[in-house]
């Protein structure tokens, strides 16, 4: 009943995600930088990802502390919120504080400072519906929670639509309308997620609680240092490079490397979904010593499948994807989304062994396979930004993610006591001998437009994730279509 529940829910979510996630990226995140040009967008992009970087201080491990313990213990609902709003609240202003002073500090100016404003208020925002939602998953409400997941989004195609499309004014889209459009949407969105906990809590007031603070932080710190050390590894290129090239170049190659990331964000999203629903289950399975090979297995065959056929395809399609996409420096964007999209196969597994080692609760293993890959990403990139510029960049991130992906693998099948005949390595083995001769002779013989090509593509992988037993067809049908 376990993995049957979980092919549900992971399918639904997956559903709301693709109905609506891609077109906010691929439509109008990119005809934003289109709209704004490849430097002021770099710009943007810059500045966010330095926001990232600090957005521990928003949460110090709350979060995933939170979708664990209250996955084990659903009693503790309404004492935990009671008090984390509040600490929450209090860690907000923290966190503007020491953003702004690193930013002055590291020469942030003018226009730089306005957007670090608004867009720390939208991660404010953002981190609070997070929290949110880890208490609904928790509960093992993924139906709403999948619904919370795609509302901010909406409401921001729609707001950012209007401006972009919508004839309602006639000065040319600024970079700032973007990120109030976000303010808005994630506004709008927090307040539906917090009438919903709070129904299901029965929240009657908020508690300030000392004691009860110090525990909390004390017992999410191993959360919290995980978690800063990963939205280094993960965010910092952006940095480096707008930080360590001359001034003349800076955003501009920050904005080929937002063209390049964009496409691997969106697809690395998806992975992150498993995650949502894997954490708060594995932590209830490993809590009542339930078998959680099945899920593990399940799992990684589905994400194996997805990953390797994003990466095949998406090389294979590379040029006319980012033409199709983009205005401006497409050959400059081909030769880094060459490199970085690759990065899809590692980051997706540790969304499966990362998260199974979070909810066993091995958290010093993964800070130092953490510290390990942020190490590795600063010293790569030192070396490679100066030389190639985004393509260092992109060198920096396919090194970090395969390292950390390769170490919490092994810990994780060491540490949980999973054989290696668990995972289907003969069927992962023939499902790549099949798709990659596929899309080879598609890409240069097929001469279709390149949406129906990846159309055709998709489906052929589909086709050979069930020929391989990868993807159960028998278990779907089962979950998505009950018998009467």
């Amino acid at each position: 009943m376990k993995q049957k529940d979980f092919v549900f829910n992971i399918c639904f979510l997956l559903f709301l995600n693709l109905l609506v996630k891609p077109f906010w990226i691929l439509g109008v995140d990119v005809g934003v930088q289109n709209q704004v040009g490849a430097e002021t967008y770099g710009l943007y992009f810059a500045v966010l990802n330095f926001t990232f970087m600090f957005n521990i201080l928003l949460d110090m491990g709350t979060t995933n502390f939170n979708n664990r313990n209250i996955a084990r213990n659903n009693q503790l609902l309404e004492k935990h919120l009671s008090s984390i709003v509040i600490l929450r609240l209090l860690l907000a202003v923290i966190y503007m504080a020491v953003i702004f002073t690193v930013a002055l500090a590291i020469g942030y100016r003018g226009l730089m400072l306005k957007l670090l404003f608004w867009i720390s208020i939208n991660q404010f925002l953002n981190a609070f519906l997070l929290y949110l939602r880890s208490n609904v998953s928790a509960l093992l409400m993924f139906k709403t929670d999948s619904v919370l997941s795609v509302l901010d989004r909406m409401l921001m195609i729609l707001f950012c639509g209007l401006l972009l499309w919508g004839n309602i004014t006639r000065e040319p889209f600024r970079i700032e309308w973007f990120v109030y459009c976000q303010t808005a949407a994630y506004t709008i969105a927090v307040l539906v997620a917090l009438v919903i906990v709070v129904y299901k809590s029965h929240l009657r007031k908020l508690t300030w609680n000392g004691p009860f603070f110090l525990m909390i932080m004390k017992r999410s710190l191993p959360f919290a240092a995980l978690y800063l050390l990963m939205a280094c590894y993960n965010r910092i290129d952006s940095v480096m490079i707008e930080r360590m090239l001359p001034v003349d170049i800076a955003s501009t190659q920050a904005g080929i490397y937002a063209s390049a990331f964009r496409l691997l964000d969106a697809l690395v999203m998806i992975a992150y979904l498993f995650s949502v629903i894997l954490l708060p289950l594995f932590s209830k399975m490993i809590k009542e010593r339930e078998d959680i090979q099945p899920i593990v297995r399940t799992s990684f065959s589905l994400l194996f499948v997805f990953a390797i056929s994003a990466v095949v395809i998406l090389l294979g399609y590379k040029e006319p994807v980012i033409s199709l996409l983009y205005d401006e420096h497409v050959a400059a964007s081909v030769a880094v989304f060459s490199i970085l999209i690759p990065c899809i196969i590692p980051t997706s597994f540790t969304y499966v062994f990362g998260t199974l080692l979070t909810a066993n609760g091995s958290l010093k293993k993964l800070n130092i396979t953490a510290l390990v890959g942020i190490l590795v990403n600063i010293v790569v990139n030192l070396i490679m930004i100066p030389l190639w510029h985004a393509r260092g960049a992109a060198v920096a991130s396919l090194c970090t993610q395969s390292v950390v992906s390769l170490l919490q693998f092994i810990i994780a099948m060491r540490e949980l006591k999973v054989p290696m005949r668990t995972l289907p390595w003969l069927s992962c083995l023939l499902f790549i001998t099949l798709l990659v001769p596929t899309v080879v002779i598609a890409s240069r013989h097929l001469h279709i437009h390149v949406l129906y090509s990846l159309i055709l593509m998709l489906g052929a992988a589909f086709v050979y994730g069930i020929a391989t037993r990868l993807i159960d067809l028998r278990a779907l049908r089962s979950t998505l279509i009950p018998k009467s």
